[in-house]
């Protein structure tokens, strides 16, 4: 009797203690289109969790939907994770947002609230063909039934079903599944807050993150909210098409002024600037990766050693620049060691437009600015070309060593490419390492593959 009393003792204890301990509740927004920078927030979410031990982490939602491959591992993250996760759905969770929804342990959603229409499409809205289709709804099924089945008592009789119904979850994909005084066939599936109750894909209604704990019997706990940094708004920003475009087509003109007036200057330090700008976003969000960067930087390499060692626009430009392109587009889309099988179409797509149309906007742009800039009091502070004249092609060395011990004058600043007149004949020369300015007078000294080499001349 005297071990029973205090067994009733200790459990009371143990529920007063349950009822009392100030559960630690984790917190952060998905209200974007579900892009790389949601799965960056959603890492950063759950990773704070573990950090925090945190009891619960609930997930404030408003979004239209977005891209299939981040869906699906922000999806995967909430399956894996370790403690209840709770999605308050303000106003909408559609498309990849349905998915993502239904990944949770509980749905709560704000009157008025819609979820569903999940089926996949491209950028410009259309239907995408049935095989993804048929994936989107594996998926969807998939997360449907990995919550498991209900015991219910009806009737005398024992029925077992899914908590939450697979062939609603696929209805919202596909219009030709049609339940009865459900769906019907011919429209895809969308419920209100309402109507998702009825369904059992929703758990209730609620107006605000604390009327949901309230709901969820969590009355006394701490709340940890997590954030976007000014940095994660930052790679956000650069991380939306048209600022990628723009950047991209930085590099390439950066990279054609380079061309027009060889030497390291402000042109190669502006596509370098914008280089960084355009794969750190993309490496951060694990879609760029080091293969990708090295065949860029490859390609920079070949057009550097196009202007600084040979001569004219050839092959080793060409190949460089080509390398160049196709690292910006293949760093757009997702892939682990050449292995795309997470890539689909409608990313594919979206790469190449991006590119393409900043390479038509940098022909544009060329058209429209390049002879003006070239000839601007600010392009010939910055390039090292102060005339039309100076910026032609100069003469390679060749003919031996011909013009060793012959002088003339520096007609571009060498540092240290550049060009030098001798008589009527404008040579392609380097110096030694040493700055030479224009207008100087310069000797030959020796030949180094299709460059003079030059020295100031102080006679």
């Amino acid at each position: 009797m005297k071990h029973f009393a205090l067994l009733v003792i200790c459990l009371f204890q143990i529920s007063v203690y349950a009822q009392t301990k100030e559960l630690k509740v984790v917190q952060f927004d998905i209200r974007e289109d579900i892009a790389p920078s949601a799965t960056r927030m959603v890492q950063k979410g759950f990773g704070k969790a573990r950090e925090v031990d945190a009891d619960f982490v609930i997930i404030h939602m408003d979004t239209y939907g977005g891209l299939l491959t981040d869906a699906d591992s922000i999806r995967k993250t909430i399956l894996n994770a370790p403690m209840p996760v709770i999605v308050f759905i303000d106003k909408n969770a559609a498309s990849a947002g349905a998915l993502i929804s239904l990944a949770c342990d509980r749905i709560y959603m704000s009157p008025g609230a819609t979820i569903g229409s999940a089926t996949v499409v491209n950028e410009g809205g259309e239907v995408l063909p049935d095989k993804y289709q048929s994936y989107m709804r594996s998926i969807m099924r998939a997360t449907a039934e990995s919550h498991g089945r209900d015991t219910l008592i009806k009737n005398g009789d024992t029925l077992i079903r899914f908590k939450r119904n697979p062939a609603i979850a696929e209805a919202m994909v596909d219009e030709r599944i049609a339940i009865p005084d459900v769906v019907d066939s011919g429209r895809i599936a969308a419920f209100t807050s309402a109507e998702a109750i009825k369904i059992r894909f929703c758990d209730g209604e609620a107006n605000s993150i604390s009327e949901v704990l309230q709901k969820e019997g969590i009355s006394h706990y701490e709340l940890i909210e997590v954030k976007k940094t000014g940095i994660d708004k930052l790679i956000g920003f650069l991380s939306a098409p048209a600022i990628q475009g723009i950047l991209i087509m930085f590099i390439f003109w950066g990279i054609f002024f380079e061309l027009r007036t060889p030497g390291i200057g402000f042109p190669l330090l502006a596509a370098s600037i914008s280089a960084l700008l355009y794969f750190a976003p993309l490496y951060l969000d694990g879609l760029a990766q080091n293969w990708e960067i090295l065949l860029f930087v490859i390609g920079l390499i070949l057009i550097i050693l196009e202007i600084f060692v040979i001569p004219g626009f050839g092959v080793t430009g060409i190949t460089g620049i080509v390398l160049t392109i196709t690292s910006l587009i293949l760093s757009l889309v997702r892939n682990v060691n050449f292995d795309f099988s997470e890539t689909n179409a409608t990313d594919l797509n979206k790469a190449l437009l991006i590119v393409i149309f900043s390479l038509v906007g940098f022909v544009v742009g060329l058209i429209l600015f390049g002879k003006g800039f070239m000839n601007s009091p600010l392009s010939k502070r910055l390039v090292l070309s102060d005339t039309l004249e100076n910026a032609r092609v100069g003469k390679p060395a060749s003919g031996g060593d011909s013009l060793v011990g012959q002088t003339g004058i520096a007609r571009t600043a060498i540092r240290p490419m550049g060009k030098i007149m001798i008589g009527d004949v404008m040579y392609d020369v380097k110096s030694q390492g040493e700055f030479i300015e224009e207008g100087s007078g310069v000797r030959v000294i020796s030949r180094e593959f299709s460059y003079w080499i030059v020295v100031r001349n102080n006679a």
